[in-house]
């Protein structure tokens, strides 16, 4: 599932305002920050984006 382009132009990580970037697999899709000093990843969760800091997670 993708989210529409204009959505993503518009959201922004909740902790360090940097842009977002789609991410995760298709079973499984996250969004995440392209902050280099925050890095979060935040789930979507049925088509909608969970953008709470502490729902996300650090990367692997």
């Amino acid at each position: 599932m993708t989210l529409e382009p204009f959505l993503l132009e518009i959201l922004v990580c909740p902790q360090c305002r940097a842009a977002l970037t789609e991410s995760g697999s298709a079973e499984q899709p996250e969004l995440s920050c392209t902050g280099e000093s925050c890095g979060l990843v935040y789930p979507i969760r049925d088509g909608i984006p969970v953008l709470l800091v502490d729902e996300a997670r650090r990367p692997a």
